[in-house]
């Protein structure tokens, strides 16, 4: 009963590993793109929310571009949009991105080194 209830507990945090590293990975690459970066940042310095006119007027790029980039950063869970009459604003999901950095921050800490690092070498690549 015991080994039955460790397999599960392992299994349980195996899924939960793989998910929140699949979260990691979309929000970094959401993340790998200047545009995107300004958008959030513009996003943060205005008391984290952004009209869609004001992020266009920050970046030297065509609407559809814009669009792209901001579906990218909703997809990602980093902003959240908001109807306000026929136009919107978008919010920074402050928790998604706390959550991130505190992810890749405990990244040294989980992996397991290289048998080689352990000794004090550096792995042959």
């Amino acid at each position: 009963m015991l080994q039955h209830r460790n397999l599960f507990i392992h299994l349980y945090v195996s899924i939960y590993m793989a998910v929140n590293l699949k979260k990691t990975e979309k929000i970094s690459k959401a993340l790998g793109d200047v545009n995107r970066l300004r958008i959030l940042n513009h996003i943060a310095i205005n008391g984290g929310t952004g009209q869609c006119s004001a992020i266009q007027g920050c970046l030297d790029l065509a609407q559809p571009s814009v669009s792209h980039h901001i579906k990218i950063l909703i997809e990602a869970e980093l902003i959240e949009a908001e109807k306000e009459g026929r136009h919107y604003k978008y919010l920074l999901k402050q928790e998604v991105l706390d959550e991130y950095l505190a992810a890749v921050a405990s990244l040294g800490k989980t992996c397991k080194k290289h048998p080689a690092e352990e000794k004090g070498a550096t792995p042959e690549p």
